[in-house]
């Protein structure tokens, strides 16, 4: 009788057949006649009841010896209970055939408590672990998420250079490298190359790696991160504040909807994420500093450390606690919106009539995860322009291009980027981004 080769996560459609199921030993117990194989393939983790009466001699002293990790075919009848363990739980498997495909040296990793070093030491390893997988499966929804929103939304994708010859935010977080004799460096943003995009495409959005050579060892900074860059041409500051409350609204509830078994896996109170929907609150740089400030003098404490919320003059950008105590004042994600110039890049539209201020906007995420989203209308006058980057003392030879843009046809247009690591780690609940990729490169570790 032919056996069907199923995957973990269709387990419910299956009740009361025969299915074969490949995959890796996570966790084993066993008693007497008795051995439970919690059992993962790659979508999911079930437990396999191996019974000596209903495997051969050979299956069952398998069963008894095998070592963690080693990976095994499984075929037996899937049983519903409630009290089954699993991800999705509530599901068995009666073993009648188990085939041993390698049996793995003894497993570094195993079911006890490891330090932070060791395990980021054997990443390679930890990624098999419930939690780590959970994440991961996560961040793949949200990246599908945010591109099919973006896709249906008349937005084409465009890829821009990881070499360049020059900065989006600062020169001072430049990766720097040879390029046959002449400067390059590893891309900041492809913000400047996605401005050049829209006057061929209108609406356009790059997806890649970036990168920032920050001397910041914190629970929030990588020196590579993925980013997603949407552009729009003919666009002002008001209308991209709704496009981007209507794009992180979707991610948020796609996941929600795609990933619960994930969620629950990892514990996430999901309660605060459930509000995220259009629209978000508003608030200025100028009523946020007196809002900090108003804090600070009534001794206002911020989590998770209970430190002090310090007062912020004027003109300055915000630390993590003044981003954390920001977002607690407010039930869902809210934009801080029109920062001092001198506080953003070089390439952000004034405001008329107060050019002290730009017209930028920052989307910052409630539970202390901070800034996610950082955007801006963008200049669109060339003499501006041209100021600004002799202003902030930038090489002008390597940005003639970027002011052809606005020689020729400019328009006013606006884009932001939105960081994945940081957006997942918001959304599974995160204390740390080290998990939220696969292989994060953090200050002072390259390896694995």
């Amino acid at each position: 009788m032919a056996v069907n080769i199923i995957r973990i996560q269709d387990i419910a459609g299956y009740d009361a057949q025969q299915v074969t199921i490949q995959g890796w030993l996570q966790l084993k117990t066993g008693k007497g006649k008795l051995q439970f194989l919690r059992v993962r393939d790659g979508t999911g983790v079930i437990q396999a009841v191996v019974f000596r009466g209903n495997v051969t001699p050979e299956a069952f002293e398998a069963a008894k010896r095998l070592p963690l990790e080693s990976s095994l075919v499984v075929t037996g009848t899937v049983r519903t209970d409630p009290r089954a363990p699993g991800i999705p739980g509530g599901y068995e498997l009666d073993v009648n055939e188990l085939e041993v495909i390698q049996e793995a040296a003894e497993y570094p990793i195993g079911p006890k408590e490891h330090g932070t070093e060791f395990l980021m030491d054997n990443r390679h390893l930890w990624l098999r672990s419930n939690r780590q997988w959970a994440i991961l499966r996560v961040r793949a929804t949200i990246i599908k998420a945010m591109r099919d929103w973006l896709d249906d939304h008349g937005f084409v994708l465009v890829d821009t250079p990881v070499l360049t010859p020059n900065a989006a935010e600062n020169t001072t977080s430049l990766f720097e490298t040879d390029y046959h004799g002449v400067p390059a460096y590893l891309t900041q943003s492809g913000q400047l190359y996605n401005e050049a995009n829209i006057f061929a495409m209108g609406k356009v959005y790059c997806f890649g790696p970036t990168f920032r050579a920050e001397k910041s060892k914190t629970r929030r900074h990588l020196q590579e991160f993925w980013m997603v860059e949407p552009e729009i041409a003919f666009c002002k500051l008001e209308e991209l504040l709704e496009i981007e409350e209507q794009f992180v609204s979707y991610i948020v509830q796609t996941t929600l909807k795609e990933r619960a078994n994930e969620l629950t896996a990892l514990e996430r109170d999901t309660a605060a994420l459930q509000r995220v929907t259009p629209p978000f609150p508003r608030l200025s740089y100028d009523d946020a500093v007196k809002m900090i400030n108003e804090a600070a003098a009534r001794g206002v404490t911020v989590p998770p450390n209970d430190e002090p919320l310090v007062a912020i003059t004027w003109g300055d950008d915000f630390g993590a606690p003044h981003e954390t105590f920001i977002a607690s004042q407010f039930g869902k994600p809210v934009f801080v919106h029109h920062y001092p110039s001198e506080a953003k890049a070089f390439y952000m539209e004034p405001e008329p009539g107060r050019p002290e201020v730009c017209r930028s906007a920052d989307l910052l995420a409630p539970e202390g995860y901070g800034e996610i989203i950082g955007g801006s209308e963008r200049m669109s006058d060339p003499e501006l322009l041209a100021a600004a980057i002799q202003k902030h003392k930038l090489p002008e030879a390597a940005y003639n291009w970027y002011l052809d843009l606005r020689r020729y046809g400019s328009v006013p247009h606006s884009g932001f980027g939105l960081g994945i690591e940081r957006t997942v780690a918001w959304i599974c609940g995160l204390e740390h981004i080290r998990e939220t990729i696969a292989f994060p490169r953090m200050l002072g570790r390259l390896y694995p």
